[in-house]
């Protein structure tokens, strides 16, 4: 229940069409229901004693009737098919913007393949079952309660075959229900692993070329892609017995009812006032027909729920998911300066962990400062800097900035004015002009192209036929590494933010234009606290204050000249990449 009440929260404007389907569905099933009391009259007391004028009258009420069941039933269809769809619309953008809100932490429960699974087939399904239940749900039960008492006012004797139909087909539907359910639950389960095989192929399919690996590829995609037949085909096996179970029951009814009925018309005579009459009998075929395609109907019902009710939980979980980093009761709604302090940090991505990310950190620095970080892969260099735009929430200690908690501030407040330029630079389908405006949308053509100079990428970008108005493809595939890097450089300048963030993002640049962006920070944005995360050394070395990382611990903190005297590892590192840089140049 639940689920349930998670899901239709998402019917909101749709939910008065899926009603008045209900209601249309009612209706139809109403007139349905008199139609074949109306043809045994027909029968009775038009063609079989030859009154033309009852004829007529029968004759009337049925086109009538037809008419109006016809009218409700296309009705309710339609009605049904744009509820349903409208359903489906809103809970996909339901779930999008609750995916938008999750921390890391909230993301790193759900991989991609997942998300997207769930944004796609799990909502198809649920939309299959959620117009289902707008039509079947109510028309089935209505049906078989109508027919069946229709069909025992005409002859209980009779109907009473229904009475042993009715305990096999309800045995038989659990049955297929209970092995068919876990089987759907797995299906979905392995869809995610495939979308997860084709979007990690996708993205890195230069590097499966690279290392001719397209078979090896091709070899894990079939294998999972099996494993989803197996598995659907073997519930699809299970839920496949519900038709022949049906049809036979339905089949072995509409003998019996003929064959008995058959002679209770001929010891009655055809004589409506003594006992069964021909059209009594025509009806009660009728009848019997309703109730087990009404009982057929709801079996399908219960069939699409188990495969809509793994679905369902699924959608439930992304919706139910709550981020744990939200806006305080009153926050802070301006950040005053750059001034950035972290004081006692500890951070632990999961409570249950033994071993902390980041152990015990203590940092100070002003606003308009630049602070460079360097330390070894795994040294947790990355998980300090997400803290400061609350991407992570500390475990221990606080961060603060402009001398207030992060915690305290609105985080759109907060994270307006914080930009940072990620180790995995990522660009969107669009123009240069509109993936440099992510930065500022208001930005003119003239800021937009100051600030791609101060990044370097002006000297590419001119280059190009369309200039500024050149397509970027998904992902950025057809510009360089070092191209996307400098196009989120100028991206976060547009920002002109409190903090800068640069996390190890000029790798892919050579020295020289390393050395101009680093130039460009102290003169365009002078007030902005800068945070610069490299390997090279001569990235950082004009910082303000640089710190050393390992193991999640602050080891070395001053200047270049500080660390190069005090700090082993610093100085070790300096010498390997001056060594290095001479070689080169040789």
């Amino acid at each position: 229940m639940n689920i349930i009440r998670t899901l239709f929260k998402s019917s909101r404007q749709y939910t008065k069409g899926a009603i008045i389907t209900i209601c249309l569905s009612a209706l139809e099933v109403c007139f349905e229901i008199v139609i074949p009391t109306t043809m045994s009259g027909l029968i009775d007391y038009g063609i079989n004693v030859g009154n033309i004028s009852m004829v007529w009258r029968y004759g009337a009420m049925l086109v009538l009737f037809a008419a109006m069941q016809l009218t409700t039933g296309m009705a309710a269809a339609r009605l049904a098919a744009r509820s349903s769809a409208g359903f489906a619309s809103n809970l996909r953008m339901d779930m999008y913007k609750n995916i938008q809100s999750f921390s890391f932490s909230n993301i790193d429960k759900f991989s991609t393949g997942s998300l997207v699974t769930r944004l796609t087939t799990d909502v198809t399904n649920v939309q299959m079952a959620y117009q289902m239940m707008t039509r079947m749900v109510i028309r089935s039960p209505l049906m078989l309660i109508f027919s069946m008492t229709a069909a025992f006012r005409i002859s209980s004797e009779i109907s009473s075959l229904f009475l042993i139909c009715i305990p096999i087909l309800g045995i038989g539907l659990f049955a297929i229900i209970r092995v068919a359910m876990p089987l759907f639950q797995q299906v979905f389960h392995t869809y995610d692993e495939l979308n997860n095989v084709v979007q990690e192929n996708v993205q890195a399919i230069r590097v499966v070329k690279t290392f001719d690996q397209q078979e090896h590829e091709i070899g894990k995609f079939g294998a999972v892609s099996d494993r989803i037949y197996k598995l659907f085909s073997k519930a699809e096996r299970f839920t496949a017995l519900n038709m022949p179970l049906m049809q036979s029951c339905m089949y072995l009814c509409m003998i019996l009812i003929s064959w008995i009925g058959a002679q209770a018309i001929v010891l009655s005579g055809n004589d409506p006032a003594v006992g069964l009459t021909t059209g009594n009998l025509t009806a009660l075929i009728t009848y019997s027909i309703q109730t087990l395609s009404s009982l057929m109907m709801l079996s399908m019902v219960f069939v699409m729920m188990t495969i809509a009710g793994s679905s369902a939980e699924r959608i439930s979980e992304v919706l139910s998911e709550r981020s744990d980093i939200a806006d305080p009761a009153d926050p802070v709604m301006e950040v005053k300066n750059g001034d950035v302090c972290f004081e006692h940090v500890d951070l632990l991505y999961d409570k249950s962990a033994d071993k902390k990310v980041l152990s015990d950190i203590n940092l100070e620095l002003g606003s308009g400062q630049t602070l460079g970080i360097i330390g070894g892969t795994g040294s947790s260099k990355s998980s300090l800097v997400q803290l400061i735009p609350r991407l992570y929430d500390v475990t221990g200690g606080r961060v603060l900035i402009g001398d207030v908690d992060v915690r305290d501030y609105d985080l759109e407040v907060l994270r307006n004015s914080v930009a940072m330029v990620l180790q995995k630079n990522e660009l969107f389908s669009g123009t240069i002009t509109e993936n440099l405006r992510w930065g500022n949308e208001h930005a003119t053509d003239e800021e937009i192209r100051e600030a791609a100079r101060l990044a370097c990428a002006d000297e590419f970008i001119e280059q190009f036929p369309d200039k500024y108005d050149t397509y970027i493809e998904q992902g950025g595939t057809n510009v360089s590494g070092g191209q996307k890097q400098r196009l989120c450089i100028a991206r976060a300048l547009l920002k002109k933010p409190k903090v800068l963030i640069l996390d190890d993002s000029t790798s892919a640049v050579d020295t020289k234009t390393d050395a101009i962006i680093q130039n460009s920070f102290r003169t365009y944005i002078p007030e902005t606290t800068k945070i610069i995360i490299s390997q090279r050394i001569s990235s950082v070395q004009n910082a303000d204050k640089i710190i050393v990382m390992d193991d999640g611990r602050i080891i070395a903190c001053g200047t270049h000249e500080e660390l190069l005297e005090t700090s082993p590892i610093y100085k070790e590192i300096y010498m390997q990449q001056q060594k290095g840089g001479a070689e080169d140049e040789q």
